[in-house]
């Protein structure tokens, strides 16, 4: 059994001694809640966010059971994810159908080295409900071709390259805070170049959001990716607001404490809702 599906299975027979254990919902505000009211506030949004921490299994186990969630009481629930690129689309739609496996898929894409502990339990949740599932991301070399010679390098690539990357070219403002953060991670080496290849990816992955997003009550577009890259509504949430602002936003954190106990006051209001872990929780990797 594949590890989160075991942790998912303890959690299902022991959930309150684990909750109090190992991870609390809060809301942004930093109130206690649970998921049953988390859930219950996803229905006013279009598009909902899940902003995971890659190696850590309760945000995939929780990632998974909003999913289900969504499956079971929405009308059109459409999957996306940034960690399948857009000209992965092909292979994940052959996985989806049954006509390759998915090591096959894998070995076609070049997937995530955690996809088979992770990720594929969500597809799988796709597959057995036939709910659609798209590759959001920018290939990870178009990403690196604006980190190394900038935007303006993508403006050269055959027209038929391009269609798997945001209309160029993307809006770009420096100030966005999420952007100002790398700036000082980096300590000015690579200047603007290294937020811009995040942006390309919030760009791209936004892009794909509000093309493959159907509109009506109970349709909610549900998005998997690293928290950084929906924390405070910024990166795709603020390419969103861009490309489709009328689109109603929902974002989740997962946060790290060592003591789960009460919310940190540095990530209040990040998310609307924020699952804090035990910064002791195992990791997938």
């Amino acid at each position: 059994m594949r590890l989160f599906g075991l942790i998912g299975c303890l959690f299902v027979l022991f959930s309150a001694s684990a909750q109090d254990a190992a991870y609390k919902i809060y809301t942004g505000k930093g109130k206690k809640s649970n998921f049953k009211k988390m859930t219950k506030q996803i229905w006013d949004s279009d598009v909902v966010f899940f902003g995971e921490l890659h190696d850590n299994p309760i945000a995939h186990w929780m990632e998974y059971e909003i999913g289900l969630y969504l499956i079971e009481h929405g009308e059109k629930i459409t999957f996306g994810a940034e960690m399948f690129e857009r000209d992965e689309q092909v292979y994940l739609d052959q996985y989806l159908k049954g006509e390759i496996s998915a090591e096959q898929f894998d070995s076609l894409a070049g997937l995530w080295n955690n996809f088979f502990t992770d990720y594929l339990p969500v597809v799988d949740l796709a597959k057995e409900y036939g709910v659609e599932f798209i590759a959001t991301n920018i290939t990870r070399k178009y990403a690196s071709q604006v980190y190394k010679q900038g935007l303006e390098s993508l403006e050269a690539l055959p027209e038929d390259e391009k269609k798997d990357i945001a209309p160029l070219p993307i809006p770009f403002d420096i100030n966005v805070p999420c952007y100002q953060t790398m700036l000082e991670m980096m300590g000015g080496h690579g200047g603007e170049n290294f937020p811009k290849a995040q942006a390309i990816k919030d760009a791209t992955m936004a892009d794909a959001i509000v093309k493959n997003f159907t509109s009506g009550e109970g349709n909610i577009f549900y998005h998997l990716n690293g928290s950084f890259h929906s924390d405070n509504k910024e990166g795709i949430g603020w390419y969103i607001n861009q490309y489709a602002p009328d689109l109603r936003i929902f974002n989740i954190a997962v946060v790290l404490q060592s003591d789960v106990d009460q919310l940190e006051e540095e990530y209040l209001v990040i998310a609307d809702f924020i699952i804090v872990v035990d910064e002791d929780m195992t990791s997938t990797y």
